[in-house]
């Protein structure tokens, strides 16, 4: 049985299949966007930048924002609590040439609650939307998306926070509203409550509301679009390691059998990525980025425990090439 889906709308942006890469916090760089990319992932997402770092003009500013001609559409994504200083980044971004500016309301790390960014916001509301209220003013030629969580307190059932800033988002020009299923205090525990995302969109029937939480698996996303009547889905931890879900997903809702790559396959797309993450990060900085990646690939592999346990300790390109020699030669 075969699926159609109407194109992911964001702002004036069209994306044509609505399953997308999300930002995905230390994966989701130049490198692994264009891998998911070539997968079939039409819009991805950077992950989180703190809008401080985009007002200093350096290296550690240069190693986060990287584009590519191949890597658009995409968003830049930021984090803070200051409206004036979330607005300059908001700038930054958009002559740097970002397509669509996201704002962080969503992030549940300990680090960034206790610095009163990222999920803590959700607890604010009257906050947030000043956040947005300045980023609309200073990037008025660029959509700008907001990503947030059903609450702040998993206690909380009547949502009235959340509520709060949907609303007042749509009411100040937001182009999307992504929702993870969660709450902040949940964390990335439990179930996602996805009635809580098919509420949503019941109540912005005309607004872009993407959805977020437990996409594993292809079947995953093409079940949370059947569900819940978002108009797109956030590929987040399903997708890392596997960037075939992309792929994946349009087979299925094409009434075709989901893209299996061979170990071959999945060598030649490893050996790419880890040549891209070398020339984006440097021979000795490269490796260690991509033992996490590769560490994720191994679930793919026939003998994922074998393969993960051999990458775990890399430090050096002649190790990455021992182990690809020894796991996916002929």
């Amino acid at each position: 049985m075969s699926y159609t889906f109407k194109p992911l709308k964001i702002g004036d942006i069209k994306i044509d299949f609505p399953v997308v890469l999300a930002a995905l916090a230390g994966y989701s760089d130049l490198p692994y966007r264009l891998i998911c990319r070539s997968c079939g992932a039409e819009y991805c997402t950077t992950e989180a930048m703190l809008d401080g770092q985009m007002l200093l003009a350096g290296k550690l500013r240069r190693r986060l924002v990287k584009l590519d001609d191949a890597d658009h559409p995409v968003a830049g994504q930021i984090m803070g609590n200051d409206p004036e200083t979330m607005a300059k980044a908001a700038v930054v971004l958009r002559e740097m040439g970002f397509d669509v500016i996201d704002l962080n309301f969503a992030c549940p790390v300990r680090k960034v609650l206790s610095r009163r960014r990222g999920g803590f916001m959700m607890s604010k509301p009257a906050k947030v939307l000043d956040v947005i209220h300045a980023v609309r003013r200073a990037v008025p030629d660029r959509p700008v998306t907001i990503k947030v969580r059903r609450a702040f307190d998993e206690a909380d059932m009547e949502y009235e926070e959340f509520w709060q800033i949907a609303r007042g988002a749509f009411e100040a020009g937001v182009a999307a509203v992504a929702v993870h299923a969660r709450s902040v205090e949940q964390k990335y525990k439990g179930q996602a409550d996805w009635n809580f995302l098919a509420g949503v969109k019941r109540e912005f029937h005309d607004k872009t509301i993407l959805g977020s939480g437990d996409i594993h698996t292809a079947d995953d996303a093409l079940r949370m679009l059947q569900q819940t009547g978002v108009d797109g889905v956030l590929a987040a931890r399903g997708a890392i390691g596997n960037p075939w879900l992309f792929r994946q997903v349009q087979d299925i809702a094409g009434d075709r059998l989901p893209y299996k790559p061979t170990v071959q396959e999945q060598c030649e797309l490893i050996d790419r990525h880890f040549k891209m993450t070398c020339e984006s990060y440097g021979p000795r900085r490269g490796p260690k980025i991509m033992r996490k990646f590769c560490i994720k690939y191994a679930r793919m592999h026939p003998h994922p425990s074998k393969v993960r346990h051999a990458f775990i300790n890399i430090k050096s390109q002649k190790e990455w090439q021992a182990a690809i020699d020894q796991y996916y030669s002929d």
